[in-house]
């Protein structure tokens, strides 16, 4: 930001609901009063002509009726305004204003009033040109080195340059491999038009190249055209910037002349044959520029105004003042106004007219007198008490992480050391892949990272894996023999969780029944209970920091705990988290025989509506998936047919094809917007349901007293994918999973066995059959079935080297040093 603001001299606001561009404004004495001071200019889109006279009273005055000397609604919208020698036999100055299919040049003049309204001014056609093709933009000047006069050269959008003679239509022509319109300007010294195409590329043409080329009527070449050189438009020099541009200007000083483009990053100055003279690089997205020269330091400095309401000054590449401007400019002039030099004319886009002068005098605000009245001491205490409590809700809910610290030791002497670290989503890690030197034998290496939750739903697993992919040398292969070591580790609950006070209402409760006595849930969850809360022994509350609470009751009587939640995916990692921590008391206390039991009914109901939410979710990915592509395709279609109309030598009108092209791309960013809203919510559906499975796989498992190795099949039944994506999902991929086991370990009779499973996975029409083969792999489990794998299946040899590397993991409080053995990859 600037410490001085530009010094308002005088401002007024243009119209209502009008808009402005780069063209509009012009700064000249366009009524040639020969008194030196310069009038205003400024044309609209909506077809407004404005001339100004400011006369402020004193600086910052707004505009007074006086002020606008002329005010005219032209039929066309205004593109363009310009002033110079335009009218043939004289050399007063005129204005030039160019629409989309016309050019039209007025002569200004004022009569001397005898009333006290003052001087009276109007504008006078002098002539007109009705134009072929729709027009971009103009210049002018001595095109050829005539003296005494200006001609005007326009470019249409489809990349002709028509040039006038004044009141007579000289020639057009075709710029070579045009695509979009890009500035343009004319070089007096080089008798040259410089433009910049949309190949990023600044390409200057000769007048007399222009003059002499092929003719714009006759586009398709003959081959006796082709054969003659002369005739044949080139390139005078050509250099490539490597960013679109938004404006050009050539500056003419000491005998020599500096071509300025303003890129969308940088501004370059060239030489006229092309060489860079310099380029500099822009900290804001610019918007406009001026090029001036500086008669008292004898450089030319460049004013560049950016979308930060900021005016830079700069001389050559050296940034001289920085002043702040009430709008973002998107043209700006520089004229003698009433006496004064070097005035600083800005408009905005919207209408916004400001003269303005770079002052040292900072504008000092003073604070207004406020109204004292009598302090209320008992509301300030009230309120003082409900900000301390919301301050202290927000630290307890504010999101945590957990500081790792990872070491890596080796008994032999290993090279090429990497270490990767992966946790489950919406968990993410400050550094996820570290690499090492050679780490010789006996020595270790440690680093360190943190673990937080990234998103709006609590994670499916508490766990990470660390591998650590190295090399070996031997005396034969002295770059080494590639091995990796693995392993798991858990992450605390804290990182997800904090205490709360426990709910006694719940939709979802589960009951876990052990064989030994309860167990004092202070002793269980030492970092949750407060060890002076009597009231904590048998009950404790839990909320993630994504807002869910959850409540875990101890029974005094029974060997029972309770977990209860308002929602069934949330009851996982408690539920988890307590059977981890009773094996690890009870293993504690050398007792062998602890076991957990379920007894109560699987919740298949609740499970099955969070298959339907995320099954639904799929199919709404599928159908933006479709719209999208039906869109892309009328929009490229709508985008050739008016490439068409744009190229055609006589082009026919629209009907509306922009139109349709607008609403066309709004559509698409819409259901752009709505599938990128989609599959964020498709993210935290699945991970919801694989918490959801993981509590259905655990209740299972208590329910039925499965094997270790059982378990490990339901898992690989029920979670075959780490990701969902829409060409394998996670319903047909289950539901090829269970029909296998139902067709071979849990079939009733060979007849079952007998079927054929198929082979190709795709997403079905709905979720009945999965539910359904879900419902009946449990009524099987229950009458006795158990899962096991086919004695046939070829079961890979890994073959285990010699050695062992070490992992240490510690976070809060906790270390786990993990075993891990050679192998190849």
């Amino acid at each position: 930001m600037s410490l001085f603001k530009a010094r308002d001299w005088w401002s007024t606001a243009l119209g209502e609901k009008e808009e402005f561009d780069q063209g509009c404004l012009c700064v000249a004495d366009v009524d040639n009063s020969g008194s030196g001071q310069d009038k205003i200019t400024v044309g609209s889109y909506m077809g407004y002509l404005r001339i100004f006279n400011p006369h402020p009273v004193k600086p910052g005055d707004g505009m007074q009726a006086e002020d606008l000397l002329l005010e005219v609604q032209l039929r066309d919208p205004i593109l363009q305004v310009e002033v110079g020698k335009f009218v043939s036999g004289t050399e007063l100055l005129h204005l030039a204003v160019l629409h989309c299919r016309k050019l039209c040049v007025y002569a200004v003049s004022g009569t001397v009033g005898n009333v006290e309204h003052g001087n009276q001014y109007h504008v006078k056609l002098m002539y007109e040109h009705n134009l072929q093709r729709t027009a971009c933009n103009m210049t002018y000047g001595p095109f050829g080195g005539v003296k005494g006069r200006d001609l005007i050269c326009i470019q249409s959008m489809d990349g002709m340059l028509m040039l006038f003679e004044q009141e007579s239509y000289a020639f057009g022509r075709f710029l070579p491999g045009f695509l979009l319109p890009g500035p343009l300007t004319y070089s007096s010294r080089t008798d040259s038009f410089i433009t910049v195409s949309s190949c990023q590329q600044v390409e200057s043409y000769k007048y007399q190249v222009l003059a002499f080329a092929t003719d714009a009527d006759e586009r398709q070449e003959t081959e006796q055209q082709k054969l003659s050189s002369g005739k044949r438009l080139v390139m005078d020099w050509v250099l490539n910037i490597g960013e679109q541009a938004l404006d050009i200007c050539v500056v003419s000083f000491n005998q020599t002349s500096s071509v300025f483009v303003l890129g969308e990053r940088n501004f370059f100055c060239l030489k006229d044959n092309g060489q860079i003279r310099f380029m500099k690089k822009l900290d804001c997205s610019p918007s406009c520029f001026l090029p001036y020269c500086s008669v008292s330091e004898g450089t030319i400095n460049t004013l560049v105004g950016n979308h930060n309401n900021m005016l830079h000054v700069y001389q050559d590449v050296t940034l001289k003042w920085a002043t702040q401007l009430p709008h973002i400019p998107v043209a700006v002039k520089v004229g003698n106004l009433q006496d004064l030099k070097g005035v600083i004319v800005t408009l905005s886009d919207s209408g916004h007219l400001q003269c303005s002068y770079l002052g040292t005098d900072p504008s000092l605000f003073q604070a207004p007198k406020v109204e004292s009245r009598e302090i209320n001491y008992e509301e300030l205490d009230r309120e003082m008490k409900e900000l301390q409590k919301i301050i202290k809700e927000s630290t307890k809910t504010q999101g945590t992480s957990v500081l790792h610290i990872i070491t890596l030791q080796s008994r032999l002497a290993v090279q090429k050391t990497k270490l990767s670290i992966c946790v489950q989503p919406p968990l993410a890690l400050t550094h996820d892949q570290f690499i090492f030197d050679d780490i010789e034998s006996c020595r270790s290496k440690a680093v360190a990272l943190s673990v937080f939750l990234k998103g709006n739903c609590p994670p499916a697993e508490l766990e990470g894996n660390a591998v650590a992919s190295y090399s070996t040398p031997t005396d034969l292969n002295p770059e080494g023999i590639p091995r990796v070591a693995q392993c798991k580790f858990r992450l605390p609950l804290r990182l997800i969780c904090f205490p709360a006070q426990p709910s006694k209402t719940a939709n979802h409760k589960l009951t876990i029944d052990t064989n030994k006595p309860p167990v004092s849930l202070v002793n269980l969850f030492p970092d949750f209970a407060d060890q002076s809360n009597e009231d904590q022994v048998n009950v404790l509350g839990f909320q993630f920091l994504t807002g869910s609470r959850i409540t875990l009751l101890a029974s005094k009587t029974s060997q029972r705990y309770r977990i209860q939640s308002e929602q069934l995916e949330d009851l996982w990692l408690i539920t988890k988290e307590l059977t981890f921590r009773l094996e690890e008391h009870f293993k504690k206390e050398n007792s062998k025989d602890f076991t957990c039991t379920f007894s109560g009914s699987v919740p298949l109901q609740e499970y099955f509506e969070l298959i339907d939410c995320h099954f639904e979710l799929r199919l709404n990915a599928e159908k933006f998936e479709e719209l999208l592509s039906e869109r892309a395709i009328q929009f490229r279609a709508i985008e050739r047919r008016l490439l068409t109309r744009f190229k055609d030598k006589t082009p026919a009108p629209l009907q509306h094809l922009d139109t349709l092209l607008e609403g066309t791309y709004r559509q698409i960013i819409a259901l752009a917007d709505a599938a990128e809203e989609n599959q964020a919510n498709m993210f935290q559906a699945f991970t919801k349901l694989k918490s959801a499975t993981q509590l259905v796989i655990m209740l299972i498992s208590l329910w039925q007293k499965l094997s270790t190795d059982q378990v490990a099949i339901l898992e690989a039944t029920f979670l075959p994918l780490m990701q969902d994506t829409q060409e394998l999902g996670w319903e047909e991929s289950v539901d090829a999973a269970i029909s296998h086991l139902l067709r071979t370990c849990l079939s009733k009779s060979s007849k079952e066995q007998a079927l054929t499973l198929t082979t190709q996975l795709s997403i079905p029409k709905d979720t009945s059959r999965l539910k359904k083969h879900i419902t009946l792999l449990c009524d099987r489990l229950a009458k006795g079935g158990r899962l096991c794998l086919s004695t046939d299946t070829n079961i890979q040899q890994t073959m285990v080297m010699p050695g062992k590397i070490l992992l240490h993991v510690l976070h809060s409080k906790c270390v786990h040093i993990f075993k891990l053995k050679r192998m190849y990859l």
